[in-house]
């Protein structure tokens, strides 16, 4: 459909016109969520430089473009160019909306996942506490929005080592999840696992163990007990077994993980298959 009507819209208004240009866009998205990343960019480039001659470059049109050129570039790996999208789309949504806009505090959270992506730890977390502030401000405490920096801010304490802060703040998103979404939604499902890893890096084993049988059950349940991410937590379930010295626990674990990897994956020397059978 986007494809009939950019064909349509270059015909009655030329490729320059802001209508011709939307649909551009959409198209970008499209292409994006397909996975046909270059096609993505393609269209992401041609929609902003036409932004940037119809509306100028720092109409929120334009900068939301750029935003989602960053999104792509960051799924495309190219890190610094993603860097260099998100700061333009910030600069362009504070001058436009303010520091404490939504759209500024969505793009202050990129940055923030972006920066733990390149080891740039104290920027995310300088970043994730402006988002998470803002958030807070503007949405509320319990807000999904706000939750999911919380969240964001789990994983990066969790990564610095900060064991304890990491905990609190998994903790708050746990509860904020279970009410937002219910005790068996993924995303509440997403941080139940997170838990689990942190109290096993803490030695917390049974702790550990009840936070992965509790994301298996759930996953079990929303996706089924072949797909990767039941899988995943098959395996870490295993790691704690492993840990707890309960050797056959561990064993019935690793051949669960090894079988579903080798019906969802393939070859039996793929990389997802040594990570399945690890002795944690």
């Amino acid at each position: 459909m986007y494809l009939r009507a950019l064909q349509g819209y270059e015909k009655a208004w030329g490729p320059d016109h802001t209508s011709t240009l939307s649909t551009v866009n959409n198209l970008g998205n499209l292409y994006k969520n397909q996975g046909k990343l270059q096609e993505a960019e393609d269209m992401y480039l041609r929609a902003l430089q036409g932004n940037e001659k119809a509306w100028g470059p720092d109409h929120t049109s334009t900068i939301d473009t750029v935003n989602n050129l960053g999104n792509l570039y960051k799924n495309q790996g190219k890190l610094q160019e993603a860097e260099d999208m998100y700061l333009r789309a910030l600069q362009g949504y504070e001058k436009a909306w303010g520091p404490d806009h939504t759209s500024t505090l969505s793009t202050v959270n990129n940055l923030g996942n972006l920066y733990k992506n390149q080891g740039k730890l104290q920027e995310a977390e300088d970043m994730y506490l402006r988002a998470l502030q803002g958030n807070e401000k503007a949405w509320g405490p319990d807000h999904t929005s706000t939750i999911d920096t919380v969240n964001n801010l789990g994983n990066l304490y969790a990564d610095q080592g900060k064991l304890q802060e990491a905990e609190d703040m998994y903790l708050r998103a746990l509860q904020g999840n279970e009410k937002a979404w219910g005790p068996d939604h993924t995303s509440t499902l997403d941080t139940v696992n997170n838990l689990g890893l942190l109290y096993k890096n803490q030695g917390k084993l049974q702790e550990a163990e009840d936070m992965y049988l509790r994301a298996l059950q759930g996953k079990e349940k929303a996706w089924g007990p072949d797909h990767t991410s039941t899988l995943s937590t098959v395996n870490n379930l295993g790691n704690v077994y492993a840990n707890q010295r309960k050797l056959q626990e561990a064993e019935d674990m690793y051949l669960r993980a090894l079988q579903g990897y080798e019906k969802a994956t393939g070859p039996p020397n793929d990389i997802r298959y040594r990570r399945a059978i690890n002795t944690a």
